[in-house]
């Protein structure tokens, strides 16, 4: 399902991507692909701006374990 955001003020594409994702690693990334054009509005989105917000799976890497002494 694909829904949408409306920009308030002080919005960033990473603002965004942090209240519709919980994340920005890999969201603002989705964010930017589906919503063309976007980052030429600036840095900070004029406030009303609409996002499309696509669903995404983050698969969450495994942490591995770093033994420094044996």
């Amino acid at each position: 399902m694909v829904t949408t955001i409306r920009s308030i003020e002080g919005d960033t594409v990473d603002l965004v991507a942090l209240r519709a994702y919980g994340r920005t690693a890999g969201a603002t990334e989705t964010l930017l692909d589906a919503n063309p054009g976007i980052a030429a509005r600036g840095v900070f989105l004029p406030v009303g701006t609409v996002l499309t917000v696509p669903d995404i799976t983050f698969s969450e890497p495994t942490a591995s374990l770093v033994t420094l002494w044996d």
